[in-house]
């Protein structure tokens, strides 16, 4: 049996002039779709170019979106492609940057929105839960005793009224 190792923080990998990739970390060549399931299962992964030592990550990185964009033809469309190719270094720094702070902004609304649909989903749940179980917050046991306060009070009025009824039958049958 193999001791239990912890992830690397960070999996570095050498690109080599044929274009094969080394996992340093892993002692073994890899492909971009290892590379994509690595990135995917939450680990860091710097490229660098074996000779060099250039950082070729975000270089290595487009190559794996592109290879998935091969498969899946729904990708972005032609004319924004040949728009961006068009625009200057600058415009297209922005326009994938502003893209990404929309996917992110994006997420995170579908992140909460999906947290409180659960909540809203499981609190009816929960609110039926207690109510079996008899437990109540601090707040609810004082609604509770104020609920119970006002039903006393509705009950002590109407065997009131009850009785002054009774009076004035027994005054009218008197008269």
């Amino acid at each position: 049996m193999k001791p239990d190792h912890a992830k690397p923080a960070k999996v570095v990998v050498k690109k080599y002039a044929n274009r094969r990739l080394y996992d340093t970390s892993g002692s073994r060549y890899v492909n971009l779709e290892e590379l994509a399931a690595l990135i995917r299962n939450g680990t860091e992964v710097q490229v660098v170019d074996a000779k060099s030592g250039q950082d070729l990550t975000r270089v290595t990185l487009t190559q794996i979106i592109l290879e998935d964009a091969k498969e899946q033809p729904s990708g972005l469309p032609l004319e924004l492609l040949r728009q961006l190719i068009v625009a200057s270094d600058t415009v297209r720094r922005e326009f994938v940057k502003s893209a990404f702070d929309t996917y992110s902004k994006m997420s995170d609304a579908v992140q909460s929105g999906l947290t409180e649909v659960r909540s809203a989903a499981f609190s009816p749940l929960e609110t039926v839960s207690k109510l079996v179980r008899g437990v109540t917050s601090p707040e609810k046991r004082g609604e509770t005793e104020e609920l119970d306060e006002l039903r006393r009070r509705v009950a002590e009025l109407e065997s009131r009224t009850g009785t002054e009824k009774r009076r004035r039958r027994r005054r009218r049958s008197k008269s």
